[in-house]
């Protein structure tokens, strides 16, 4: 069995002279939280909407649970939910008219996948409230118990916390973690906020004109932002020695280029200014590093703010 929900192997989306999507190699892992970042526009959609059938991509070849045949591709793509820009809802119906109305559509068996839905989701006390009446945050997760309403084993949203105040993010983020953890459910979540992906997703892509241009784990992007001093001195191996046998618990690391990362002791960097100066080492460069994540994506696209 593969440990890959999905994959996407050199997919491009051209309409008519714009290249929407330019070669994409996506890979969503089995109970990954993906958080799929890039600016504001239709680029995240446009492959969200490849993955669920929706749409077809102009060229390349998309996987999902280790099918791409187009007719074991449909297959696979009903076991996925997902809310691909606003959620369909009957204003005038309540939150469980409105899953029956979704029920029946997908021919979805059993009414009691709507009381497990609805509870979940925190809206089995609506009662005979309409859906106009709902708050956005209310429609949001009625938007998502409807994803969820057949079961699906991967599911995918589509910037799910735009125009949320701050409790409504708060409260359907931890849905998708609660989604995630007691269900086994693999996410695919895009967003151009990148404060609100830091808190929910274990692994990373970034798009920018139409281009992956880096995928990478949680720990990852904590290694390439993280807080350190930046070091380089005459000879590294002695300074390591150094840093080994007179700093505690030292945390660091040496790069190819020879810098030396020290992650901790920022708040001490005057000793260990001072231990490599004692020891006849000649401080090259010597100065606290490291960035905010928002600075880090705008330098990888070249600068453009998109957060």
């Amino acid at each position: 069995m593969s440990d890959f929900v999905l994959r996407t192997k050199n997919v491009s989306k051209v309409y008519k002279n714009h290249k929407a999507l330019d070669k994409v190699n996506l890979t969503v892992k089995k109970g990954d939280i993906y958080g799929f970042i890039g600016q504001n526009g239709a680029v995240k959609s446009t492959l969200l909407r490849l993955v669920t059938g929706l749409s077809f991509p102009t060229d390349g070849q998309i996987e999902i649970f280790g099918q791409n045949s187009n007719n074991h591709l449909n297959q696979a793509q009903k076991r996925i939910g997902a809310i691909i820009e606003n959620p369909a809802l009957f204003p005038e119906m309540t939150a469980r008219q409105n899953l029956e109305v979704h029920r029946c559509q997908k021919g979805i068996p059993g009414k009691s996948c709507i009381d497990e839905a609805l509870e979940l989701v925190e809206l089995k006390n609506t009662g005979k409230k309409k859906v106009k009446n709902f708050s956005l945050g209310m429609k949001q997760r009625l938007g998502l118990a409807m994803a969820i309403l057949s079961d699906p084993e991967f599911l995918i949203l589509d910037e799910p916390t735009n125009g949320l105040d701050p409790i409504g993010i708060v409260e359907l983020r931890d849905l998708i973690k609660k989604l995630n953890v007691e269900k086994g459910l693999t996410v695919l979540i895009s967003s151009h906020i990148l404060s609100e992906l830091y808190q929910l997703a274990t692994r990373y892509g970034i798009i920018h004109n139409g281009q992956l241009i880096e995928e990478l784990t949680l720990e990852e992007l904590d290694m390439k932002c993280q807080q350190h001093l930046k070091i380089k001195v005459d000879n590294p191996k002695k300074a390591v020695v150094l840093i080994e046998k007179s700093l505690i618990n030292a945390n660091y690391e040496v790069l190819s280029d020879g810098y030396i990362h020290l992650f901790n002791y920022l708040n001490e960097y005057k000793k260990v200014s001072k231990l490599l100066s004692d020891n006849d080492l000649i401080i090259e460069h010597f100065s606290q590093s490291g960035e905010s994540l928002e600075s880090y994506f705008s330098k990888l696209i070249g600068g453009e703010t998109h957060v």
